[in-house]
């Protein structure tokens, strides 16, 4: 049985209201987390209307402006100084509690592309707005050998205050894995596995000038025969998987490409944690680890868009 249409979103299909990107729960079977991206140029801005979705606002390129109106009145305008692309190492988010609207516009000449990572979070209504630096992100180390990466974790539960998302960044040079070994998150198991739906927004950046299509690819299969899931996708910037349930992994980087991806987590279970638990046929691998190095060419310096790009603005806070 094959998924792909349903859990594989090309980059210009899932589009609406004005984002390249909208994946909410009016998608079919999916219910827990939300992904937004929009490119801003100039004057440009896009508006999230208020609901019961908490975000947390992701630079992707460039530097951002943030309005955020929250249902008690406040307005809170933040500036993300971003950076030049994905590639280029972490960035600053703002996390944004449910029932506030969100306006965006790029906070320079070259303009911006944004993401929202979103989560069902009704109870989140009047928490904090609040601004994370890129200088405090934890950057982690995972892996070794051919499974080395690098994970920005701005949005997990140790480092982000919210209700329920959860949301990193992972960087593979190119010819490594990542998720592997082939993990899931579908079951509630106390201490042991959290029940997570998962969003993977992906983009590449070509190691040669002569890699004219940088690619690369997603597995996700079942961990159960009564919850059907295959899907193995070849992915590009801009294009996403969705992973309702099952065994995913690997996320694999081409040879001739390094590959990024923005995971967007939340789940139906009283607890906010990141547990997984490791496909059994796989689960060696990590033993392997400590007798590998890692990789030495994270943390990757490369840029993914050539050209110019807005110099950081300050990064400032106003509370109406």
């Amino acid at each position: 049985m094959t998924d792909e249409p349903r859990w594989v979103l090309p980059h210009g299909t899932a589009g609406a209201g004005g984002w390249d990107l909208a994946v909410t729960d009016a998608h079919p079977g999916w219910h827990h987390t939300s992904l937004h991206t929009a490119r801003l140029s100039g004057h440009d801005t896009r508006t999230l209307a208020a609901d019961d979705f908490e975000h947390v606002v992701v630079p992707l390129a460039g530097a951002v402006h943030l309005t955020a109106e929250t249902d008690g009145g406040q307005v809170h305008r933040i500036t993300l100084d971003g950076r030049p692309d994905v590639f280029a190492g972490p960035t600053d988010v703002a996390y944004v509690p449910a029932g506030t609207r969100i306006t965006l516009r790029a906070a320079g000449d070259a303009g911006a592309r944004v993401a929202l990572a979103g989560a069902l979070a009704p109870g989140s209504t009047g928490r904090a707005v609040h601004h994370l630096p890129a200088a405090g992100v934890p950057v982690e180390r995972r892996g070794a050998g051919a499974a080395s990466r690098e994970v920005r974790n701005f949005g997990t539960p140790a480092v982000l205050d919210a209700e329920s998302v959860i949301a990193c960044e992972v960087v593979t040079p190119a010819g490594n894995w990542s998720s592997w070994p082939p993990h899931k998150h579908d079951t509630e198991r106390p201490g042991e596995e959290t029940a997570l739906e998962e969003i993977y927004y992906f983009e590449t950046l070509a190691t040669d000038p002569r890699c004219t299509d940088p690619v690369g690819y997603q597995r996700v299969y079942a961990s159960r025969p009564d919850r059907p899931v295959d899907v193995l996708a070849e992915v590009r910037t801009g294009d996403v998987v969705l992973v309702p349930h099952g065994w995913h992994g690997p996320s694999a980087a081409a040879p001739d490409a390094h590959l990024y991806y923005l995971n967007v987590m939340a789940g139906p279970g009283p607890e906010r944690a990141w547990l997984i638990c490791d496909d059994p046929a796989h689960a060696w691998v990590r033993e392997t680890w400590p007798d590998q190095p890692f990789d030495s060419r994270l943390p990757l310096t490369r840029r993914a868009v050539p050209g110019p790009h807005p110099d950081p603005a300050p990064t400032t806070e106003e509370t109406e």
